[in-house]
């Protein structure tokens, strides 16, 4: 996120305002607390450069489900006169404002269109919304800045000072390792936000080479026995040699943290929001483990130290080495080669219904579609009696969008295929895949009717052709979903 400080005449005249007291450039996001500040970041920074007002809603987030990415009140972060300016609530209404972004702003002054249109402004929270600027002459507000003048509580102001009073021994590069929900939750099956992550089994290589250029380790992540084996094993640095555990409250040590980071020389990080918003705080630069190590050499040194020293991590921090292994490499890799990382992941994370998925997918590539539909059956099977109900997970997985993109796109081509060939379950699958990707739904539902022609006596199959002839759910309209439910009833009707 460097380098949008310059503007085009052409962004200048879009957002000329035309009544800056009437117009909001609102953050509105709802996820963790990087994600949250990064869009108030962006927005502020184009509210403060063109006059128009900034404002944010921010609602807590407790645990649960949402262990971790947590997030406090508003009044637990920021100041009472940083509210009362410009925090919007919990929530706002959403039709009241347009959304900014590359077709919005191709037009005239956003506060003429607002205005125009009577919306009270515009939603900006496109992470990289500030990449339309680049250019002249105009100067943007910098993100940095903009971070640095926000007003915070003085539970957070205390954080901050504290991490600041810190001393590092020498140079000092901070290493993001991120674990989470990516590694130990729910997001670990969709393997969009691996990128996220640096893998705990290549934090020894990276640490090592870090120690050549001359720099201690500052070791940041979520996993506190990995990071301590770590720092057994490499001599490097935890944020808790500082004080970090002094801080029960996860938001204040979230704050302490990103600090300390910010006074490192350089961050290594994946594509994380935590890690930006140190480096936005510190004007540090934020580095990629791939200028240490490329993707394919990365991906050797994950498989050496797993050869080597497996039982060392936790199950699910090992089986994320493979997986991570196994994404560096999945596009020049033999299919036998990619199996064998896959069942070695599997076997550490056996509930992930990835491996088995890219297992099958790796078969279907080769053409060798009776081993691929016979992982397939044996998990729709094993899915389907533990829950009657279609889609089951690793259906669900295929035709999941995920962060504007479907995860396994990549995949499609080689169950159609075994689909194609005859194999039900690989075009049960595939019938969902084009139901819920495509509009081709005279493909989805001939996909549906091949599985029942090749194995009529299978009742989930039978179940896989009568939720296709229901179709696609309808993501909104009451209407639209009471049709589709009605059209559920009489497919049980008719069974």
């Amino acid at each position: 996120m460097r380098g949008f400080s310059n503007m085009s005449k052409r962004a200048t005249s879009v957002l000329a305002p035309t009544d800056p007291a009437s117009t909001l450039i609102a953050a509105t996001r709802i996820d963790g607390l990087g994600g949250r500040l990064l869009a108030m970041v962006n927005a502020k920074a184009l509210a403060d450069t063109f006059g128009y007002r900034f404002g944010f809603t921010w609602a807590r987030r407790g645990a649960g489900e949402k262990k971790f990415h947590s997030v406090e009140a508003a009044d637990r972060i920021f100041s009472p006169d940083f509210i009362e300016r410009h925090w919007l609530g919990g929530k706002i209404k959403t039709s009241s404002f347009g959304i900014l972004d590359e077709a919005a702003l191709a037009g005239r002054s956003l506060g003429e269109v607002a205005k125009e249109r009577k919306l009270r402004g515009w939603i900006c929270d496109d992470f990289r919304i500030l990449t339309h600027y680049r250019g002249e002459p105009t100067q943007l507000v910098g993100q940095s800045a903009t971070l640095r003048s926000f007003n915070y509580s003085t539970a957070v102001k205390e954080a901050i000072d504290s991490a600041n009073e810190s001393r590092f021994p020498g140079p000092t590069a901070a290493l993001h390792l991120r674990s989470g929900d990516i590694v130990h939750g729910k997001y670990r099956t969709n393997l969009v936000f691996a990128g996220k992550v640096i893998p705990a089994t290549l934090a020894k290589a990276i640490v090592s080479e870090l120690s050549r250029l001359g720099m201690a380790t500052l070791l940041i992540g979520q996993h506190r026995a990995t990071l301590d084996y770590l720092k057994a094993e490499t001599g490097a640095m935890l944020t808790s040699d500082f004080g970090a555990d002094a801080f029960a409250d996860e938001t204040l040590k979230a704050f302490f943290e990103m600090t300390l980071m910010a006074r490192c020389r350089q961050i290594y990080a994946g594509r994380s929001i935590y890690a930006e918003i140190a480096s936005l705080m510190g004007d540090v630069p934020l580095m990629y483990p791939t200028t240490l190590h490329d993707a394919p050499r990365a991906a050797a040194i994950i498989l050496n130290e797993l050869k080597n020293h497996e039982a060392d991590y936790d199950p699910r921090e090992a089986a994320f080495g493979y997986q991570s292994a196994f994404l560096a490499i999945e596009q020049t890799a033999a299919p036998g080669q990619a199996r064998e990382i896959l069942e070695k992941a599997r076997a550490l994370d056996p509930d992930n219904d990835a491996y088995p998925l890219k297992m099958a997918s790796a078969y279907f590539r080769e053409r060798d579609y009776a081993s691929g539909e016979a992982m397939l059956k044996s998990v729709v099977t094993r899915q389907f009696q533990a829950r009657r109900k279609i889609p089951v997970t690793i259906m669900r997985l295929l035709g999941e969008m995920m962060s504007d993109r479907y995860p396994y796109a990549a995949d499609f081509a080689f169950f159609h295929a075994a689909g194609e060939a005859g194999y039900p379950y690989a075009a049960a699958c595939s019938a969902w895949i084009l139901q819920q990707t495509a509009t081709d739904r005279e493909r989805a539902l001939a996909m549906a009717q091949r599985t029942v022609n090749a194995a009529p006596a299978d009742p989930i199959l039978r179940k896989v052709r009568q939720r296709i002839l229901q179709g696609r759910k309808p993501q909104s309209g009451l209407v639209a979903k009471a049709r589709w439910r009605i059209a559920w009833l009489r497919g049980l009707g008719a069974r």
